[in-house]
């Protein structure tokens, strides 16, 4: 069954991977498992315990597999990291200290 999940941490494909996803399943690419907060719909940093469903357990670790019930993969997880950000903060710390 075709899908369009990737990866919350590397962003590759998981078409191959049937659903619902298993807890021990883990990402080819990068190894990451892939029953993990961060994975799932619910996941919003903005709310208490980066959880919206009210009656889900806390879970301490929101990269590592876990038995929450609520889990839910959303297929937008992956955020690439912003570059340009990166960049703009390495050159104005080089140029603080010195270095550039």
């Amino acid at each position: 069954m075709a899908h369009d999940l990737v990866c919350w941490k590397c962003g590759a494909s998981l078409a191959a991977l049937s659903l619902p996803l298993r807890r021990l399943d883990e990402c080819r690419q990068c190894r990451s498992e892939l029953h993990v907060c961060r994975m799932c719909v619910e996941y919003d940093t903005s709310v208490a315990k980066h959880c919206r469903e009210p009656t889900a357990e806390e879970v301490g670790d929101k990269a590592r597999a876990n038995f929450c019930d609520h889990f839910k993969p959303r297929s937008r997880a992956y955020t690439p990291p912003n570059t340009a950000a990166i960049s703009e903060a390495q050159a104005a710390l080089a140029k603080l200290f010195n270095k550039g």
